[in-house]
């Protein structure tokens, strides 16, 4: 197989992530993941197997959320690839009794490997740059409290508030667009395409 073949597979593998999470394509999802993946977001730290389970239980409850991808770029060294892929997180939900939209912007950085023979995903870790959040009635007045709000990181600090509003434990030290936290995702990165035994 030819790196551009690895490099189509990936980036379906990458495309198809969203496509079947956000339409609740559950088994065909799990296609995507090799058996130990890993998810770890701003809600949800886990294997690939628990965040399935709580996503289908969020999707059948309601919980509207939505990915959409920009460009891909990927680093292939053998059977270990490094994916980083413009995306947004959309989520509506009520805050403060009012109906909101939060949109995060971001990266997806992913660990794929290959092995007998089939790429899979073993570790997605988000990268969270901005976010903005909107009443889905432009005439509705929210007021957020501002000690709570900034109590998160700012790349990702409206979607903390709307999720912790919403009862979810939300991860406080997730990496944004510069400082220590995504210095050390990009160091694991380079690690795993070096040969680490561990994406971690």
């Amino acid at each position: 197989m030819s790196n551009r073949e690895d490099l189509l597979i990936i980036r379906d593998l990458v495309e198809n992530w969203v496509v079947w999470r956000d339409a609740g394509f559950w088994d065909r999802f799990r296609t995507v993941w090799h058996d130990d993946g890993v998810m770890v977001a701003t809600w949800n730290q886990s294997s690939a197997d628990e965040f399935i389970a709580k996503s289908r239980a969020g999707f059948e409850n309601g919980v509207n959320v939505h990915h959409f991808l920009g460009g891909t770029a990927i680093d292939l060294a053998g059977d270990r690839a490094i994916s980083i892929t413009k995306m947004t997180i959309t989520q509506r939900a009520p805050v403060h009794d009012v109906l909101v939209d939060v949109v995060c912007t971001g990266r997806f950085y992913d660990f794929f490997e290959r092995r007998a023979g089939r790429w899979g995903l073993v570790l997605r870790q988000p990268i969270y740059e901005k976010d903005r959040m909107d009443p889905v009635d432009p005439a509705a007045r929210l007021e957020l409290d501002p000690a709570v709000l900034e109590s998160y990181p700012k790349g990702y600090r409206h979607l903390a508030y709307l999720q912790s509003h919403s009862g979810m434990d939300v991860k406080r030290d997730m990496p944004g667009l510069c400082g220590p936290a995504i210095e050390a995702l990009y160091a694991r990165g380079q690690a795993w395409l070096d040969g680490a035994d561990s994406p971690f």
